[in-house]
């Protein structure tokens, strides 16, 4: 078995890993890479390999820096399954065409800056054609089914708890009359969050592929999530603001809504309105509606007493751009939650842009924030920003909430691989973190007796016999 590094190597975004079994290639994730434009642009459009060589692709979950370049790699030659849970099929249906949307946006933007250059224009990453047909490539399988995906390799999905339909993927090997057991956590969720379920423990394994998003970091325990919420909420109405929230339409957004409704049920929070300001977190409500297999307990209770979480009284969601701009005329306090998560794009810059500049409202994040985002300037308040090409002053107040995180911080990690059998592993890489954060994991698992951790470069290779 040889494993080789191509994305979220010492970086968040771009998940995409090779996998060499009995000579048979397969990919685990095909994400888009994110950062500065034209890099991005670059990186993902040209494969290490060539995308007709591979047999199968195994994915972790729907958000984009998983998923998000399969219509390209289909586009370049692909003819393989891709192997997912069924609730991540159904999100892959909304999400990849509304990338291919975004594709066509930010090349027009490009391009207009490379006509100013004298430099050849851009085409997307591909179309709304090629998700089409790379849907058609999808296989549903379900947590705890076993499921042979190529010669010698079978896998089974287990619930990471990260968002709607995420999975933890178990390999086992079969090579060269020898068997092995590879574990990927994709991304990993914490435990006790609202709506979905716990993560599922993977078993033993002889290679394990970790995240490691918040590896130098400890989250506030999940039990803080209403209390630390209310309070921001309270104290901004009470200087008549608006409460704006970035949050990514799938998963951040309905764990949102969820504690809100709970605050509302509760009369923890004053009656105002609630506004969900992105096409896709609509539409991706339904599709949670449709897998309540993946849900906890709690929310099952609830849906049972026909109280629906995703649709209490006070919420709204916006689907016309008209019905978007009428929130900037708003004068009475509201939250409003609109994607990107990042604020790299989306409804939710012109919600900064117009309230950014004002002491009376609170710009609420709640979750990672890559480098070279806006959401990261944001977090690290730095005094001005630029929003569309103009610079702003940051007077809003800034708070931060890390128990809304949808990964797994340092503690949370360690306790998942300790699990682990010690004297089984052969080799542990730390993925999906920038370097500090994936370092920082490296040296507490040291600490606790794992001394060959390893941080993989971009396109390392690593090779394991059975």
């Amino acid at each position: 078995m040889e494993i080789q590094f191509f994305g979220a190597a010492r970086t968040v975004t771009g998940s995409m890993h090779h996998l060499t079994v009995n000579h048979q290639r397969m990919l685990l994730d095909c994400g888009l890479y994110q950062g500065k434009r034209l890099e991005s642009y670059e990186r993902n459009m040209h494969f290490p390999f060539d995308p007709s060589s591979i047999k199968a692709v195994i994915l972790s979950h729907a958000h984009i820096d998983h998923s998000g370049n399969l219509p390209n790699l289909v586009k370049q030659g692909f003819r393989g399954p891709i192997y997912s849970t069924p609730a991540t099929r159904d999100l892959c249906n909304l999400m990849l065409y509304d990338s291919a949307y975004i594709q066509e946006k930010d090349m027009e933007y490009m391009n207009k800056k490379l006509l100013k250059d004298h430099a050849p224009a851009v085409q997307p990453l591909y179309s709304a054609e090629d998700v089409t047909e790379t849907m058609k490539r999808f296989v549903s399988v379900s947590y705890g089914r076993p499921l042979e995906v190529s010669e010698g390799c079978v896998v089974e999905f287990r619930d990471a708890g990260h968002i709607l339909g995420s999975a933890v993927t178990a390999c086992e090997i079969d090579e060269n009359h020898r068997t092995m057991r590879l574990g990927f956590t994709g991304d990993l969720g914490r435990k006790s969050t609202p709506i979905l379920k716990d993560p599922e423990a993977l078993g033993d394994v002889d290679v394990l592929i970790s995240e490691s998003t918040y590896g130098g970091k400890v989250h506030e325990p999940t039990g803080n999530m209403k209390d630390s919420l209310s309070a921001v909420v309270m104290r901004t109405i009470d200087r008549g603001g608006k409460i704006i929230i970035p949050a990514f339409s799938v998963g951040r957004t309905h764990e949102l809504l969820y504690v809100l409704f709970e605050l509302f049920e509760e009369q923890r929070l004053s009656p105002i309105p609630v506004f969900v300001d992105s096409p896709l977190a609509v539409n991706a409500t339904d599709v949670f509606r449709l897998h309540p297999e993946c849900f906890d307990k709690e929310t099952l209770d609830h849906l049972h007493a026909y109280e629906d979480p995703f649709g209490f009284d006070r919420l709204k969601y916006v689907r016309t751009v008209e019905e978007s701009k009428k929130l900037n005329s708003l004068k009475e306090p509201c939250v409003i939650i609109a994607a990107s998560g990042m604020c790299e794009g989306g409804r939710v810059l012109h919600h900064l842009a117009n309230n950014i500049e004002n002491p009376k409202h609170t710009i609420l994040i709640v979750g990672f924030q890559a480098e070279h985002t806006l959401g990261r300037r944001i977090v690290e308040k730095q005094p001005e920003v630029k929003i569309f090409g103009n610079m702003y002053k940051l007077k809003a107040e800034v708070s931060i909430l890390n128990s809304f995180s949808a990964h797994a911080g340092q503690d949370e990690l360690v306790d998942y691989i300790k699990n682990l059998r010690q004297d089984r592993l052969k080799g542990l890489f730390l993925v999906h973190g920038e370097f500090n954060q994936a370092d920082q994991l490296r040296l507490k698992l040291g600490e606790r007796g794992y001394p060959s951790v390893r941080i993989p470069e971009r396109t390392e290779k690593a090779e394991f016999l059975a």
